[in-house]
């Protein structure tokens, strides 16, 4: 498999600089921009598996750009920033992104954030699965697509392997850290909240009716499971 392409954005030269460097050195393509327009003109040349993305810039802020990157793509987005505030981490999450690590920062953290975040891209559905079909839902794991009442609806990658992974077993009772550790791929040692975030923005895609969901279901002090039992036709 060819190497993971990555683009690194931060206005920052020394911290940009340091980035390039040490993933140059573990064999990935990287590219890097100063800016929210170079960073746009970048990832639509180059294409990018992942973006290193800072949410100051002096010209966007990340998370928008976060926002618009995967608006029609898979690309997974891991947001760099000094930021520590939970709500500043919230919002970057319901705009779409993978993962948050916060400056300053380990190198060999970055690396293993990076890797654990790539991994998903080879390993988390197989091409052989089928599609999985509830009533007017239907989920193509090869197409990576979501289907409701035969109309596409956009999911992060994130949002799409969440999903999948609760479909996958209808009525199974997953934990947060249960999904964490299946979808995240490794210990996050962040706020295990971040699972309800993208819980909620699922939901406002593919409910009817977010205030009383029938697709995905919480389980009061538990976590959250897909109950295929309530959707119609099924």
């Amino acid at each position: 498999m060819a190497s993971a392409k990555i683009l690194v954005v931060d206005d920052d030269s020394a911290i940009r600089n340091l980035i390039v460097r040490f993933l140059s050195q573990k064999t990935y393509q990287v590219q890097a921009a100063a800016d929210g327009k170079s960073a746009i003109d970048l990832f639509n040349k180059f294409n990018p598996d992942l973006i290193i993305l800072d949410v100051n810039l002096p010209d966007a802020l990340g998370y928008n750009l976060c926002e618009q990157m995967q608006r029609n793509t898979n690309v997974f987005i891991l947001m760099l920033t000094s930021r520590t505030d939970v709500e500043d981490k919230k919002e970057g999450f319901l705009k779409g992104a993978d993962d948050y690590i916060t400056k300053p920062f380990d190198l060999q953290e970055l690396e293993f954030r990076v890797r654990a975040i790539l991994k998903r891209r080879r390993v988390i559905i197989p091409e052989e699965k089928d599609s999985l079909v509830f009533g007017n839902l239907t989920i193509d794991p090869e197409r990576r697509e979501v289907m409701v009442n035969d109309h596409l609806v956009t999911l992060t990658s994130l949002e799409f392997d969440l999903l999948y992974c609760l479909a996958s077993q209808p009525g199974r009772v997953w934990s947060r850290a249960e999904l964490i550790h299946r979808v995240w791929e490794y210990d996050y040692v962040g706020d295990q909240r971040v699972v309800d975030v993208h819980i909620g923005q699922i939901r406002k895609k593919i409910e009817t009716d977010t205030s009383h969901p029938a697709l995905i279901q919480t389980v009061r002090g538990v976590g959250y499971k897909f109950e295929a039992t309530s959707v119609t036709g099924v």
